[in-house]
């Protein structure tokens, strides 16, 4: 089901059909400890926006690294986070809202009780593609697996044959 329309191959693809993606609809996978679904991905939005719903756990959360193509936003609607972007740290709530511009470095961690609930916004689109190939699909009434750094070389493999992004630097640093 796309939402676009090719009306002129001179001109970029239109949106033309509203999307309504019910709650617990979409691909969801496990990586690096957390779950994302993706709600919206690049033949939905014609290539603008891709969007995905996160459930970070306690001690959940990616590696530092930055993306070559895509800015990113995070909206956290439960819980909190600790991120960390271009040499700062921010402790984040439910309600607020983080951009971080393409080419920066940065990371977010639960160091909380309870898992967290985010929604992760890249643009232009096409990012979901490394969740879904780096990832494992999700399976229902199980546990997220705890991220496992050996996970890292086939992930960062993957980045690097999508051109997308890079490990910057070691998750201990910061």
């Amino acid at each position: 089901m796309s939402l676009i329309e090719q009306r002129d191959t001179a001109h970029p693809p239109t949106v033309t059909k509203v999307l309504h993606v019910p709650s617990g609809q979409g691909p969801s996978v496990w990586l690096n400890g957390d779950v994302y679904t993706v709600k919206v991905d690049t033949a939905e939005s014609g290539g603008t926006i891709t969007l995905l719903e996160a459930s970070v756990p306690p001690g959940g959360g990616p590696p530092a690294h930055d993306h070559r193509n895509e800015d990113e936003a995070f909206y956290l609607l439960e819980g909190e986070l600790e991120f960390y972007a271009d040499g700062r740290t921010y402790d984040v709530k439910a309600g607020d809202f983080v951009f971080v511009p393409k080419g920066t470095v940065h990371r977010f961690r639960n160091k909380g009780l309870h898992a967290a609930k985010q929604l992760l916004i890249f643009t232009p689109s096409g990012f979901e593609e490394f969740f879904l190939q780096a990832g494992v699909p999700a399976r229902p009434g199980l546990p997220i697996p705890p991220f496992d750094p050996a996970d890292n070389p086939r992930a960062k493999e993957i980045a690097e044959e999508l051109g997308s992004f890079q490990v910057s630097i070691p998750s201990e640093e910061v």
